[in-house]
């Protein structure tokens, strides 16, 4: 009994050191207060390479520098269950704060609080939590729970990301591999022999994104091992960043819903057009609509 107590206590002190080791961001005014049962975070992937670039070799040094989002996602978690939506990056928004019109992940660059509030500007949805994460954490959080499962139809690869699956069916991603998988936009599958790539670019990329965080989410959540755990935590705390006003018993409440079962992965209805040459997405109506009410 004392052993058990006295390995609790260490997990326990190890998992609040290290969420005090979180990097947070004040976002007091911007984000919307929780007013209910429901809560919406909004989830952000960051491809900056401090610490890690996916796109060099071992030994090798990035020449990227900075945070761009490369991922945009909202996960809404009520008492009934937690549904997810992405947000494609191409997604022709108009930035509420300069009135200037342009691509969503286009706000990020001005900050968490600028992307918060093209969020709630452009889709009409409240934001009540803001998480980012990035390579070196995502990577990292994989490994520590032995690889995240994900069901492929067809042997796939792409060449630019580095992703590579010799065989159908059920494949264990570890992180190298998990994030290759998810930041794919050229992903093609060998079907009968044929190559085929899949045409959606990053609209297929949003939906692999969703199938491999959601089965990733669940893996998280009802991780029973206390070392794995530790080791999870140690990987988020090194790239995560938070709003300040999220607490250790509002992650452990989240990961408990979320271990009950997989969030619903919901998709934006959009259409592609040409801007001022650029190709971008809009929102399609009124389907759009009928989707973003179920998030607001």
């Amino acid at each position: 009994m004392l052993v058990v107590l006295a390995l609790f206590g260490f997990v326990a002190v190890r998992a609040f050191v290290d969420f005090r080791s979180i990097e947070r961001v004040d976002l007091a005014g911007v984000l919307d207060p929780v007013t209910g049962p429901n809560v919406n975070y909004l989830l952000v992937g960051s491809d900056s390479r401090d610490g890690f670039d996916p796109d060099v070799g071992p030994g090798g040094s990035s020449t990227v520098s900075g945070r761009r989002s490369d991922t945009i996602i909202v996960l809404r978690v009520t008492p009934d269950g937690a549904a997810m939506m992405s947000i494609p990056r191409d997604l022709w928004v108009r930035y509420p704060v300069s009135g200037v019109d342009g691509r969503i992940n286009g706000a990020y660059n001005s900050g968490p609080a600028a992307l918060v509030r093209t969020v709630q500007s452009a889709l009409g949805i409240p934001v009540n939590h803001y998480m980012e994460v990035g390579f070196a954490s995502f990577a990292g959080l994989v490994d520590a729970v032995g690889g995240v499962t994900v069901e492929v139809p067809h042997p796939a690869f792409d060449v630019k990301s580095g992703l590579r699956i010799d065989q159908a069916g059920p494949v264990t991603l570890d992180g190298a591999q998990a994030l290759a998988y998810v930041r794919s936009r050229t992903y093609t599958e060998v079907i009968d022999g044929q190559e085929v790539t899949d045409p959606r670019a990053d609209l297929g990329r949003n939906e692999r994104q969703q199938v491999f965080l959601r089965t990733a989410l669940g893996e998280v959540g009802s991780e029973r091992n206390p070392f794995a755990l530790l080791r999870a935590v140690d990987a988020l705390s090194s790239g995560l960043i938070m709003d300040d006003s999220i607490s250790m018993f509002d992650l452990f409440g989240l990961a408990r819903k979320l271990s009950g079962g997989t969030p619903l992965t919901v998709v934006l209805p959009t259409r592609p057009t040409t801007i001022d040459g650029a190709q971008v997405l809009l929102l399609q109506q009124p389907q759009a609509d009928a989707v973003l009410a179920a998030f607001q």
